[in-house]
């Protein structure tokens, strides 16, 4: 395809790696990949992300038991992107400023896309050097004993996890439905009849296999999505709970 270079190229081969060899990451490799983060486009440059990054096992084993993803453990990387009010409104104090507004929806939700840009862009980074990466939303789980593990003050939130490290396995690429039914012009398009619009798609899913469970297929897209709604956490219905725990204003009427 014209115009691909080898960025693209690793960002069109894009796997999710559950297994890592046991092989530190060089503290320089690191270094530079939070360097790509410090660099991250943010919402009027007030850079309102920051990283948390787990180095201790125990509270790493903590956080797997959050996840319910044992693997989670074993990351050699595992960085927490956050929700960061706190450092800003600090800074606006020390100015005899008092930053009521840093807990409006305006600031979290800047915040808290600052926190999605930036580990994606660390994602880009890292692949680009042959490391692989795992996204962990199941931090979420326990946001709350999330916040309590990782000290996180008012003002802060938990947004994504991120493991990295040297891939011990290689996962068929995953498929994906076409974009015709992803990308619209000028207004959002509907269809009348979606399981006829992604009938081949239901059928190349139930060709792959996800190591995590090994030699058996997947189930068909339009069953997973059933079975992902039929799925239900108490604790991230109570999320809204927690953010307004952390000191953010939901401004709910």
């Amino acid at each position: 395809m014209e115009g691909i270079n080898e960025t693209i190229q690793k960002q069109l081969e894009h796997r999710t790696i559950r297994e890592f060899k046991g092989q530190k990451i060089p503290e320089e490799v690191f270094k530079l990949l939070m360097e790509v983060a410090r660099r991250t486009a943010t919402s009027t440059g007030m850079q309102a992300c920051s990283i948390i990054r787990v180095t201790d096992r125990e509270l790493k084993k903590k956080i797997a038991e959050i996840c319910n993803q044992e693997y989670v453990a074993r990351a050699p990387e595992l960085l927490i992107f956050i929700v960061d009010q706190y450092r800003n409104c600090q800074i606006a104090k020390e100015k005899n400023y008092t930053a009521e507004t840093a807990r409006d929806m305006d600031r979290f939700f800047a915040a808290f896309t600052d926190a999605c840009i930036t580990a994606q862009n660390v994602v880009t980074a890292a692949e680009s050097m042959g490391l692989g990466t795992v996204y962990f939303g199941s931090i979420l789980n326990d946001s709350e004993k999330i916040c309590e593990l990782l000290k996180l003050p008012e003002l802060t939130f938990p947004v994504v996890g991120l493991g990295i490290g040297y891939p011990d396995q290689k996962p068929q690429l995953k498929p994906r439905m076409e974009m015709r039914l992803r990308i619209f012009e000028n207004a959002y398009a509907s269809f009348e009849n979606y399981l006829e619009e992604i009938k081949e798609y239901d059928e190349e899913m139930r060709t792959y296999y996800d190591l995590r469970d090994p030699g058996r297929p997947v189930d068909s897209f339009s069953n997973q999505v059933v079975v992902r709604f039929s799925q239900v956490n108490s604790k991230r219905q109570e999320i809204l709970n927690v953010i307004r725990r952390q000191g953010f204003d939901l401004m709910v009427k």
